[in-house]
């Protein structure tokens, strides 16, 4: 039966993969029908949270462009990267890993997409190469977050290993993922410069221009923004913009900042989920209230466009695959404690699938670390193996990953005819790969 299921999944996500964004979310909900009517796995919980944070950026961003702020940003990254254009590849991931290590949530990297994307393919840069690399590095950068969820558990979870090793607490722990998961970042966007075939000699590429429609999509205004002289509304929006990602990374940086909320004794800070959504929608306000968009023409923007798909492809991806993880959860966790047993430096490769199975590093931590530590796993090596609790690019299924195909016009950026031959994933393995490898190195030094 869990073969059949599997099967079911696969299926589902070959045949969307030839329908685009739109279909690959459509086409989960009947892979989620089957799952649920014919063999009778309880759905999960659609990702409701996701789905509204990417519809609280994606809001706030097509009021940008509409309002001629994205034209601004994009006219001084122009003018940064005109000379050596090829440094998007290597800047882009670096920001996005730095934009989670302030904030600690991944989820501000869909602020980033477009501004990437206009970059790469109005400089001849093949989109895939920044783009694939740069969704990457902000899941990379949640294990360099010290108020990401899934740093504060690993903390809270070694000061349980009485007895075993050396006590690691938390500034050992960041000296350790912040510069292994920053190398891991450098390394798959190195590799990433070169990747994929040039623009120019891409024969798919090239058929889509062909089309004018197609060619004015992908584009979407080929001409140069640097000679362009643009209203102060549009300097005010890109500003407004901007406040509200400080505000993000202050109250990512600052959670004492944050209402709590809760019973007396047991109150927890809002969740940076809702900050930034809250903030998100203020921001997008201000920018429609102050800079004379036109309310009629958010919805025709690319930016627009490009997020609504991308919703759907998480709502229907998603949703599937929770399903099918949750309900065979504690069959698949329990099959491979015996090895962490055995064998305890096959912890990250557990942690690493466990992590595929939850779609969440701070869930896979919390399910696998407990485990570690009662097994006698030494805390220096779950410290240098925490990199492999970002394992959840193996199937294109987590929606920063979809976010990223719906963003990249061009279609360069994309889930492969087999399924498992994704744009992310081999600059997932490299980042992984490579964390694992300064951590252990780093452990060995300074703890």
């Amino acid at each position: 039966m869990l073969t059949m299921q599997i099967i079911v999944i696969l299926g589902c996500l070959l045949l969307g993969t030839r329908y685009g964004g739109m279909g690959l979310g459509l086409i989960g909900g009947i892979g989620l029908f089957i799952l649920t009517f014919v063999f009778g796995v309880e759905p999960g919980k659609p990702p409701v949270d996701v789905m509204l944070t990417i519809l609280a950026v994606i809001a706030c961003a097509s009021v940008l462009q509409t309002a001629g702020g994205l034209n601004v940003m994009m006219r001084f990254a122009e003018r940064l990267l005109r000379r050596h254009p090829e440094h998007i590849t290597i800047l882009a991931p670096v920001t996005t890993w730095a934009l989670t290590f302030l904030c600690g949530t991944g989820h501000v990297v869909y602020t980033m997409f477009p501004i990437i994307y206009d970059i790469a393919i109005k400089k001849g840069i093949r989109p895939e190469r920044p783009m694939a690399v740069a969704s990457v590095a902000s899941q990379m950068g949640i294990g360099a977050s010290p108020v990401s969820v899934s740093v504060v558990s690993m903390v809270s979870i070694l000061a349980q290993a009485h007895g075993v090793g050396k006590a690691i607490g938390i500034l050992q722990l960041l000296s350790i993922s912040i510069p292994a998961t920053l190398a891991g970042v450098l390394v798959a966007a190195l590799w990433s410069m070169r990747r994929g075939k040039d623009l120019d000699k891409d024969e798919e590429f090239q058929a889509k221009l062909k089309d004018p429609e197609q060619k004015a999509d992908i584009y979407g205004g080929s001409d140069s923004l640097l000679d362009k002289v643009f209203p102060k509304e549009s300097y005010w929006a890109t500003w407004i913009f901007f406040a509200a990602i400080l505000g993000v990374v202050i109250f990512g940086a600052f959670p004492q900042l944050l209402p709590a909320f809760g019973a007396p004794g047991k109150l927890k800070p809002l969740s940076m989920n809702l900050v930034i959504q809250m903030l998100m929608l203020v921001a997008g306000s201000l920018i429609l209230i102050t800079c004379k968009v036109n309310p009629r023409e958010i919805s025709n923007g690319p930016v627009f466009k490009a997020g609504m798909v991308a919703i759907v492809s998480v709502f229907g991806v998603a949703w599937m695959a929770d399903s099918f993880f949750h309900a065979h959860f504690t069959l698949l966790k329990n099959t491979l404690a015996g090895v962490v047993a055995s064998k305890p430096w096959l912890y990250a490769v557990v942690l690493f699938i466990i992590s595929k199975l939850v779609n969440s590093q701070a869930a896979a931590i919390t399910a696998i670390a407990p485990m570690g530590v009662s097994l006698g796993v030494d805390p220096k090596m779950m410290v240098a193996f925490f990199p492999a609790a970002y394992g959840y690019f193996i199937l294109p299924t987590y929606p920063s990953d979809l976010a990223c195909i719906g963003f990249d016009r061009s279609g360069t950026t994309r889930i492969g005819k087999f399924i498992i031959n994704h744009s992310f994933l081999l600059p997932g393995l490299i980042g992984v790969a490579t964390g694992c490898l300064v951590g252990y190195l780093l452990v060995n030094i300074l703890l």
